[in-house]
């Protein structure tokens, strides 16, 4: 579903992605940990066609993100750490809003449908989002997801900021999702979410991918341990 072939990415001879192989399916979650500037967010706006690569490619569902950007819009879903709505809207009002930008119609009460899927709270719903937490916030953002019926979630730090309650409910969305065969990529510092809600992890250090494993092969002593071995080489 998800591809990243020899990804590489450099600024100015600064090589902020180096070969980046790597691989999502449709019902993974692959979290990419790393420190700031390993190349993270790098590697999730490649795939959403906000950059171009400097050589290799980003391929979503055999489709070349850089030959075709609007083919990709079609599939994909990108919820970034914070989440653009429009502050005197109300949550539906947003998601009305922005699912008509992309071409979609919808009633209200499917709407309503659709942000109650998201796990956002009914009282919330006409409720201006100037009053929302940030992890209403980001429930809106799945529900767009789910409205669009997307392929692909990109996330870039999304439980960023939010509570262990709220952080709790975003990873249990995460894994719905991914019940439903979404493939998820998702950039994050969060060791113990990964674990608990990733399928897959890659860490990266310096632009390369240093390790990949499946969550099931290791505990969460034993990933923090991995992690700060190659944050510390």
């Amino acid at each position: 579903m998800l591809h990243a072939v020899n990804l590489t990415k450099s600024y100015n001879n600064h090589l902020a992605l180096d070969q980046l192989n790597l691989s999502v399916e449709p019902g993974e979650i692959y979290c990419l940990l790393g420190a700031n500037g390993a190349g993270k967010s790098t590697t999730i706006n490649l795939f959403l066609n906000f950059i171009a690569p400097t050589s290799g490619k980003a391929v979503i569902d055999q489709v070349e993100v850089a030959k075709d950007p609007q083919a990709i819009k079609k599939l994909i879903a990108y919820i970034p750490e914070n989440l653009v709505l429009y502050n005197e809207l109300s949550g539906l009002e947003n998601l009305s809003y922005f699912t008509g930008l992309a071409g979609m119609k919808y009633h209200s009460d499917q709407l309503e449908a659709f942000l109650d899927e998201a796990g956002l709270q009914g009282e919330a719903f006409h409720k201006r989002v100037k009053s929302y937490s940030k992890g209403m916030r980001q429930k809106v953002g799945v529900a767009m997801a789910i409205a669009k019926k997307a392929k692909v979630l990109l996330l870039d730090e999304p439980t960023s900021g939010l509570d262990p309650k709220a952080s709790n409910e975003f990873s249990e969305l995460l894994t719905r999702l991914s019940n439903q065969n979404v493939a998820t990529l998702m950039a994050t510092h969060d060791l113990f979410r990964a674990k608990e809600t990733g399928t897959n992890i890659g860490i990266m250090k310096s632009g390369q991918l240093v390790e990949q494993l499946s969550t099931d092969e290791i505990n969460h002593s034993d990933l923090e341990k991995l992690y700060l071995k190659h944050m510390n080489a």
